[in-house]
């Protein structure tokens, strides 16, 4: 086998709009959905894209052919997720938004995103590989990624801490590293293929000015269910195969158990940590 790095990628990143972890987080509506009025662009999906990116670069770059797409799908704001994704490098970003998406769960989610994706392939080309992160730090299920190569009939490489694609006699194939809690292994995967990475798979550059302003004249394309070719009633609330019954703030923490030393503290920690059962 004779390995080489010559052929263009179609690449497709999944970016999401997420709530700030630096606000305290909410449910909200009859649905008990989550407050996304302070949202950025989920920092896990920042590793994906710095993978596409080296990818892409290893191979020309978007003068070579190759192509980095960012794909959100959520409501109007979440356009700021692609723009955030093209001013870090991506090449050209796809806007999910629809209202019937509201209260998709993860189901619905890779049934809108999967037709996304062939939706993008009818426009640019075959996408060789579909990248994104470990999970959301919203729901942080980590079913997306899994559901959706399934649905798109890709072979599926999970939790990556080092991505690389080299062509094999003539096809490009993906090679991944994964690291076990006592284990690592390389695993190979002919193209088309969905990888996940984490955040040990790199280190994500900071948009600069030069890529901010370069942003502004990136083409985003927005699409509709319509547009997908997805019956509403497959995704949002109506769809959903799992509902939030009911929810309520989490309750203050208590206090805890202070410790005043009269010479006795060493015994009273003891007993404490007996009584817990933590030693």
């Amino acid at each position: 086998m004779q390995e080489s790095a010559t052929h263009p990628l179609n690449i497709v990143v999944l970016v999401k709009h997420v709530p700030d972890a630096q606000f305290d987080r909410h449910l909200t509506g009859p649905g008990h959905t989550l407050n996304r009025a302070e949202s950025i662009l989920s920092e896990l999906d920042e590793y994906a894209l710095e993978a596409a990116l080296q990818l892409a670069e290893a191979r020309g770059g978007e003068s070579a052919g190759n192509k980095v797409t960012a794909l959100a799908m959520g409501p109007a704001a979440a356009v700021n997720a692609v723009k955030k994704s093209l001013q870090i490098g991506a090449y050209a970003g796809v806007h999910l938004a629809d209202d019937a998406l509201a209260g998709s769960d993860a189901a619905g989610t890779s049934l809108a995103l999967a037709a996304a994706v062939r939706t993008i392939a009818e426009s640019q080309g075959p996408v060789d590989l579909v990248i994104t992160g470990m999970a959301s730090t919203d729901g942080e299920t980590s079913l997306v990624p899994a559901q959706l190569a399934e649905r798109l009939q890709l072979a599926q490489v999970t939790f990556a801490s080092e991505l690389d694609a080299v062509d094999v006699d003539g096809a490009p194939v993906v090679k991944a590293r994964r690291d076990g809690d006592s284990f690592t292994e390389t695993v190979e995967a002919p193209l088309p293929a969905l990888v996940s990475v984490t955040d040990q798979a790199n280190s994500p550059r900071y948009p600069n000015f030069k890529g901010i302003m370069a942003a502004k004249k990136k083409p985003v394309t927005v699409l509709t269910l319509a547009e997908i070719g997805v019956d509403p009633a497959q995704v949002g609330h109506d769809g959903a195969w799992t509902a939030v019954a009911a929810s309520a703030p989490r309750p203050p923490r208590s206090q805890g158990t202070i410790i005043t030393d009269d010479g006795t503290a060493g015994v009273q920690l003891v007993d404490y940590l007996a009584a817990q059962k933590l030693i």
